[in-house]
């Protein structure tokens, strides 16, 4: 399922991995991938939500604030939820022939559109892009 990574993205899976951990999740869902899109800071992602007046700190504030902290278990393997798993394939169909990078994962995530960190990226848009903070 990630044989296509590039070594960014592979970055970048390792780090959501993380934060499931931290989080004591089982799964690998597409919160903790924003926030490691976010933690491992990509210059083309950053330039996408510039030119989207999105403040990549508030949300990653928001994207950590909404992962609550699961039970603790032992550890059997990490799973990778349905969302990520559909993420993943949109990635794939727009990288063709080339690695994914994690610019693919981010874009793909918005793409899919489905999952709460697609959510909060569009509630920052429209946040920022809103008559009262245009007056600011």
């Amino acid at each position: 399922m990630f044989s296509k990574f590039d070594s960014a993205s592979r970055r970048v899976l390792r780090a959501a991995e993380q934060e499931c951990r931290n989080h004591s999740h089982y799964y690998v869902g597409v919160e903790h991938l924003l926030v490691a899109l976010l933690d491992e800071r990509d210059a083309d992602i950053d330039a996408e939500l510039a030119a989207d007046g999105i403040d990549a700190g508030e949300v990653h504030a928001e994207i950590r604030r909404s992962l609550v902290t699961g039970e603790e278990r032992a550890w059997e393997g990490i799973l990778v939820t349905p969302r990520l798993r559909k993420i993943v394939a949109l990635a794939e169909s727009r990288a063709g022939d080339r690695d994914i990078c994690p610019f693919d994962l981010f874009e793909s995530l918005r793409e899919e559109g489905g999952s709460l960190a697609a959510q909060i990226l569009r509630q920052a848009a429209v946040a920022k892009n809103s008559p009262t903070n245009a007056e600011q």
